[in-house]
C-alpha cells in the first residue's frame, strides 16, 4: 500500500508532557514531506493553537481541528465548520449549569467559560485551557447563560470539567435524554466534549481526504488516546503511541515508542524509509500502464 496522508495527533503524541515538541520531529516531518505525503494534525484543540504548532513544522497544511469541526489552513477560509446552534449552545449550557462543572465554549476566534463558585480549581483544570496562543481571547464569567444571552454563539464545541466522576455521569445522562442530535464524547474521567452531530476526528480525516481525493486506506495516523480509536482503527495503518492505552494498542497496526522517546520520529523514519516518493510510484505505475 502507497500511503500519501500523515495524520498527527498533538498532546500526548507530537509533544512531550511539558508541552514542548519532541527532540528530531521537525526532520521528521520534512523527510516525510519530500517522500511527497502530505502531513496534516488532528486534535481538539482549537484552530489558533493547532496552526501554531503547524507553523513550528513549516506545515502549511489543511487542518483538523476542534474534534473535526473546524478543518482549515487558515481562520477566515475554512474548508468545513461545524457549529451547535446558538439555540442548542444556549440550552446546553443552561443544563450544565446545574451540575458542578467548568463549562467552555471552544469558538475558532476565542473562548469563554464559566467562573464555578464552588469549586475555583476547575478553571486551572479546564480542557486546553494551558495551549492557548496568547492571541486567542480567553474570557471567564460569573455566568455563561447570562452572557449568552445577551451575546449569542453558535459552538464548534464545548469542553466540559466535572469536579468527579460521579457528577459527570449524572449530567450526561440528564444531557443524552434531553439533546439528540448532539454528539457527547468522554474523553477523561471528568471530562467531556460536546460537538454537532456527525463530527469527529474520523469524519474530519475523511472529509479532507475526499478534498485531496485521499482514501482512509491512503492515510498512517498516529495518536495516543480512546479518542483516536476510530481513527486509528478506520485508517490504513493505525499507529499507537507507547504512552497509549492498552485499548488503542489492541487495535493499531503498530505500535511506536513514547512521546518521551522520540515515537513519531521513530515510526516515520522506521515506515517511510522503505516507501519511494509518491511522484516515482505514480511515474512508474503509469509505466506499467504503458
Amino acid at each position: 500500500m502507497i500511503y500519501r496522508l500523515l495524520a498527527l495527533n498533538i498532546d500526548g503524541t507530537l509533544l512531550l508532557p511539558n508541552g514542548k515538541l519532541q527532540k528530531g520531529t521537525r526532520e521528521a516531518i520534512e523527510f516525510v514531506k519530500r517522500k511527497g505525503v502530505y502531513v496534516t494534525l488532528f486534535t481538539n484543540r482549537n484552530f489558533q493553537s493547532a496552526h501554531k504548532i503547524a507553523k513550528s513544522l513549516k506545515l502549511n497544511s489543511i487542518l483538523v481541528t476542534h474534534g473535526g469541526a473546524f478543518i482549515s489552513s487558515s481562520l477566515d477560509k475554512p474548508l468545513i465548520q461545524k457549529r451547535l446552534s446558538e439555540e442548542v449552545t444556549f440550552n446546553l449550557v443552561q443544563v450544565l449549569e446545574h451540575f458542578e462543572c467548568n463549562i467552555r465554549i471552544s469558538h475558532e476566534r476565542f473562548s469563554i467559560g464559566n467562573r464555578h463558585q464552588h469549586t475555583p480549581n476547575l478553571i486551572a483544570r479546564t480542557v486546553l485551557s494551558t495551549s492557548d496562543p496568547l492571541f486567542y481571547p480567553v474570557q471567564f464569567v460569573d455566568s455563561l447563560g447570562d452572557t449568552l444571552r445577551d451575546q449569542p454563539v453558535a459552538a464548534p464545541k464545548i469542553d466540559v470539567t466535572f469536579a468527579n466522576q460521579s457528577e459527570k455521569r449524572r449530567a450526561l445522562t440528564t444531557l443524552k435524554k434531553s439533546f439528540e442530535n448532539v454528539h457527547f464524547v468522554e474523553c477523561g474521567k471528568e471530562q467531556i466534549e460536546i460537538l454537532p452531530l456527525h463530527v469527529s476526528k474520523l469524519r474530519g480525516l475523511q472529509l479532507l481526504g475526499e478534498h485531496l481525493d485521499i482514501e482512509l486506506k491512503e492515510m498512517v495516523a498516529i495518536g495516543d488516546s480512546l479518542e483516536d480509536l476510530d481513527v486509528i482503527e478506520s485508517v490504513g495503518l493505525g499507529v499507537a503511541m507507547g504512552n497509549a492505552p492498552i485499548a488503542l494498542k489492541k487495535a493499531a497496526d503498530w505500535i511506536t515508542r513514547s512521546n518521551n522517546d522520540n515515537g513519531v520520529q521513530y515510526m516515520i523514519k522506521e515506515h517511510f524509509r522503505k516507501q519511494f516518493p509518491i511522484k516515482f510510484l505514480n511515474n512508474h505505475i503509469q509505466m506499467k500502464k504503458w
